[in-house]
């Protein structure tokens, strides 16, 4: 800002009758300029190194923030928000954020600065040519007020918009596959057009808004430099000013023209980043309804007594429809208990229940004898192996996709790790492989066979050596070898653990401890197969003798009790 001051004096210098005294003046305030112009470089320097590092910073902050608020929800948060929209507010809306509190911020001080001393060095050169030249300061202010509200509420829309084509788009491309084997490329690139339509009209609204603001202030600029140049000639002509105070005046002008364009860029960005950011606090703020740590720790390991007494849920998304009504369920330490039932009469439900996934509505799960909402959820859980019926693995090794599943990764050895591959019959598959357990499974494990991804599954459920055992028909999906595989696995690791296998194979159940039918929420049926096969009217019985059931001896073939279950 000594810019215009030190070039008005050179200009009334050049004008001056005394030309030895002019030139000795001119080299000091040329000097001075020079030192001027190399502390605003270096200031320059360390203003755009200083606030893009601190905009780095504070990005990674912010999706460290959001990202750790995300994983500690409860799975019901994830049952309503898609995984697409979630990913958008970690990536984008983080991005604008911490650009508009950095660089942003930066700019609009630097361009506030430049106004007010603009401001004040017109008013010592000359009153009246600034009051002349500001007149049009506040009906700009007052525009910009009302711009700026717009566009942060279309930039709100914008945002929202981005994030559910970016849902979108992940999910398509995560199931690539099913897209391709139902030549479904054309109709997904329609709906994801239609999003990015969408957004388009919403950016042509703020582009429109943007261009008039923008035009305006332009112009207003201009009108001040006109109005000051011409108004400040007469004055010249009337020698009421100097030739280099008038050059001074304008550059003072020309610089607060500029700043305030700056300053509408400073207002509109922060109306951005604000609107990106209400989302995100949404996000950081939310604290999870099921803690991820926190609470009771028996002073001994579990022994596996799992009890379900009179519990009704109903999943947070769709409470009007009862998944569990009034249930009693007693699982003894060390047994195997079979839940088989028609899809949708909640044998899943009891897995997630008992690994606190959610909470029940009423009633109460047990283990041991204490609640499991007044448990730790990692102690419980890190006491609970899980097989489900399409484990989905992360896009690492093998090595690093059982180890996940231990309760310190770090300190299991490589022949523990061996131990598990071989109790789950995945060690000959996974040394015949190129580069062994360092061999990468692909997205979701799409390298590996259903059966060969199963067995990496038990392993991983085995490698924290659990004391209770969850099994959600880990067979299900499996051809007849892959299947022999696994279920001879199985039977390896069930000996001296509390395990709750659901079941649709009657190959499966017939050596469990005890059995439980479910129907519509509710326990109809229990006890050992052959306790249920001497009930002449007992629905299991009614089941095995289905004409779907065949070749019982041999117990080889699938038989499906979910489709008849519903017929009892």
């Amino acid at each position: 800002m000594a810019v215009p001051f030190c070039l008005g004096k050179i200009i009334d210098m050049i004008y001056s009758v005394d030309m030895t005294r002019t030139k000795e003046r001119l080299n000091q305030v040329c000097l001075l300029m020079v030192a001027v112009f190399l502390l605003g470089g270096l200031c320059n320097f360390g203003r755009v190194y200083l606030m893009n590092v601190a905009g780095y910073r504070i990005t990674q902050a912010l999706r460290e923030r959001v990202f750790g608020s995300i994983v500690k929800q409860e799975v019901a948060f994830f049952d309503k928000n898609k995984t697409g929209e979630l990913v958008n507010r970690l990536s984008a809306d983080t991005s604008v954020v911490s650009q508009a509190v950095t660089m942003n911020i930066s700019d609009g001080l630097r361009s506030t600065i430049m106004v007010i001393a603009g401001a004040s060095m017109m008013f010592i050169t000359s009153p009246q040519l600034a009051m002349v030249g500001l007149a049009i300061v506040p009906p700009i202010a007052g525009m910009a007020i009302i711009y700026g509200r717009f566009v942060r509420k279309i930039t709100k829309s914008v945002q929202d918009s981005l994030a559910a084509a970016t849902q979108v788009a992940e999910e398509r491309i995560a199931n690539i596959r099913t897209v391709k084997s139902f030549s479904g490329e054309d109709r997904e690139y329609e709906a994801y057009r239609s999003k990015i339509q969408h957004i388009l009209q919403l950016a042509y609204r703020e582009s429109l808004a943007k261009g008039i603001f923008f035009g305006l202030t332009g112009l207003s600029g201009n009108i001040i430099i006109l109005s000051v140049l011409y108004y400040g000639g007469t004055m010249v002509s009337d020698q009421h000013i100097t030739v280099g105070s008038l050059s001074a005046f304008l550059l003072y002008a020309a610089y607060i023209g500029v700043s305030l364009g700056g300053l509408s860029s400073f207002y509109s960005e922060l109306s951005r980043g604000l609107g990106a950011s209400t989302r995100l606090w949404e996000l950081v703020d939310r604290q999870p309804l099921i803690p991820v740590s926190g609470g009771l720790i028996p002073s001994e390991d579990p022994r596996g007594h799992v009890s379900f007494q009179k519990v009704t849920f109903s999943y947070p998304t769709r409470k009007s429809v009862p998944i569990l009504s009034d249930l009693d369920l007693e699982i003894p330490s060390g047994s195997v208990t079979a839940v088989v039932g028609s899809s949708g009469s909640g044998k899943s439900t009891l897995a997630a229940l008992l690994l606190r996934l959610y909470d029940p509505d009423s009633g109460a799960v047990l283990l041991d004898g204490y609640p499991v909402n007044e448990l730790d959820p990692q102690w419980l859980r890190s006491h609970i192996g899980t097989v489900s019926q399409e484990p989905v693995l992360f896009s690492c090794s093998i090595r690093d996709n059982i180890l996940y599943g231990a309760n310190n990764p770090s300190v299991v050895t490589e022949s523990e790790l061996v131990n598990v591959a071989k109790e789950a019959n995945a060690y000959d598959f996974v040394v015949a492989l190129p580069k062994g357990f360092d061999t990468e499974v692909g997205e979701r494990g799409v390298l590996l066979s259903g059966g060969q991804k199963q067995r990496i599954a038990i392993a991983r459920a085995l490698i924290k050596n659990p004391r209770i055992l969850i099994l959600d028909e880990a067979t299900s999906a499996l051809d007849s070898e892959s299947e022999h595989l696994v279920q001879e696995a199985m039977e390896r690791i069930l000996r001296g653990r509390t395990v709750l296998t659901i079941a649709h194979r009657l190959s499966t159940i017939r050596n469990s401890d005890q059995i439980v039918v479910l129907e519509k929420g509710q326990v109809v049926e229990r006890g050992t197969y052959l306790e249920l096969m001497t009930n002449s009217d007992g629905c299991f019985k009614k089941l095995v003798q289905h004409q779907t059931f065949q070749d019982l001896s041999s117990g080889t073939t699938p038989m499906n009790l979910a489709q008849v279950v519903g017929q009892c």
